[in-house]
């Protein structure tokens, strides 16, 4: 609701487009630090709790804004949204803890389905809230209010068992070996599972702070460099094809807005629905999350491909239709192999350093994207295609890799 408003408010409140150009560049790099420590904060602390305290303090940014009638409110605003709007990243290492490996395909699939949905409807209604007189602010604090009723569910789930209380952690996780099988021999609850910790008052806020350090460096420096590569690659290849998408259409096919518009909002509800084929899909390849992978890379590099040399509009529309299949299918399944091949690392730990790679994206594609215009209109989903090619090409050099890792999970199930 609140992100299509934000520029056309900061418009309002005299800002130049250099200051809404630097708040919005604040905002990113406040995410990029902060996905990485929040989501080991939420390994050592508990979910829950991370959770909730996540919505609760993101809900107090959304309140500032809806109250910011100058630049300066509306930038105060957005340091605590940029520093702990992490509630997706937080509730899918929920999830991962939550469910088997053999579920997870699955269920992120449906969760990402309904992330999905927010992000069609919510604009709807935010462009509907703001021809209202005050329509941003009405915006504004009804988005707050969803937060505060959504730390109110996460706050009356039912607790779950902690898994560090029923097993031990594996002996070895590794992008370059296979697991060894998980010992019989349980551990005190104190143990360390899935590299969360049960959520107890004796850790100090120093403690939590070194033990979020080691987390975070363990895996920056682990040999997990290859799959983070593959996801930033792709990242930027997906995101080079949406950098200037509706320019491209009013240039190529003198497309209005509002049928680009349209368009957009097509290869989304296609996205959304994807979400829900990730279990048959688990199935078919017998959960071998490196070939869907693989196969889904393939299909978004000859979408984007096909986008970027597209000679008629009926092209574009079935490029987009493949494209928002892959990108659905492969989000997904990156994120399982990233959980999988460095599980004792922690999910939060792993799922924020892959926002983190992610942002990263972010921050390099209006540059990559700005220059590949140069040449011309199709140079960003051109560029987009060739990063892509190059993700495929290091996904086939460490297939062993992949594949021991999927041969072993297969093993536990």
């Amino acid at each position: 609701m609140i992100v299509p408003l934000l520029n056309h408010h900061m418009k309002s409140l005299g800002a130049s487009p250099t200051t809404a150009g630097i708040i919005g560049s604040c905002y990113g790099i406040l995410q990029l630090f902060s996905s990485s420590v929040v989501g080991s904060w939420s390994d050592i602390v508990g979910r829950r709790y991370a959770l909730i305290t996540c919505i609760l303090i993101s809900a107090l940014g959304y309140g500032l804004l809806g109250i910011s009638i100058n630049i300066y409110i509306y930038a105060i605003a957005r340091i605590p949204v940029g520093i702990f709007k992490h509630s997706l990243s937080i509730s899918k290492a929920f999830l991962s803890d939550l469910v088997s490996e053999k579920q997870r395909p699955h269920v992120m699939g449906r969760f990402n389905s309904a992330s999905s949905m927010g992000f069609i409807l919510g604009p709807v209604v935010g462009g509907y809230l703001t021809e209202l007189p005050g329509g941003f602010y009405i915006t504004a604090l009804l988005c707050t209010c969803i937060f505060i009723i959504n730390a109110g569910l996460v706050w009356m789930m039912p607790q779950t068992p902690d898994k560090g209380s029923i097993a031990a952690p594996p002996n070895h996780v590794s992008f370059h070996h296979n697991r060894t099988p998980k010992s019989d021999n349980t551990e005190p609850a104190s143990v360390e599972m899935n590299g969360s910790i049960p959520n107890n008052s004796e850790h100090t806020l120093w403690s939590q702070i070194v033990s979020v350090f080691k987390k975070v460096t363990g895996v920056a420096f682990s040999q997990m460099w290859d799959i983070f590569l593959v996801r930033l690659l792709m990242a930027v290849a997906v995101m080079l094809y949406y950098s200037n998408f509706a320019l491209a259409m009013e240039d190529r096919f003198h497309l209005t807005p509002r049928m680009t518009g349209y368009l957009i909002s097509y290869g989304s509800t296609l996205g959304a629905l994807a979400g829900f084929s990730l279990g048959p899909l688990s199935r078919l390849y017998q959960y071998n999350i490196y070939t869907m992978l693989l196969h889904s890379s393939v299909l978004t590099f000859f979408s984007i491909l096909l986008y970027s040399v597209a000679p008629k509009m009926w092209i574009v529309v079935l490029s987009s239709t493949f494209l928002a299949f892959s990108t659905s299918i492969g989000r997904t399944c990156i994120v399982d192999l990233e959980l999988t091949l460095g599980q004792k690392h922690g999910s939060g730990t792993l799922i924020g350093v892959g926002q983190s790679v992610t942002s990263v994206g972010r921050i390099l594609v209006p540059l990559f994207s700005g220059i590949a215009q140069e040449y011309s209109p199709c140079g960003p989903p051109q560029l987009g295609a060739v990063l892509a090619l190059a993700s495929i090409f290091l996904m086939y050099k460490s297939k062993s890799h992949y594949d021991g890792s999927a041969q072993s999970k297969m093993k536990r199930e």
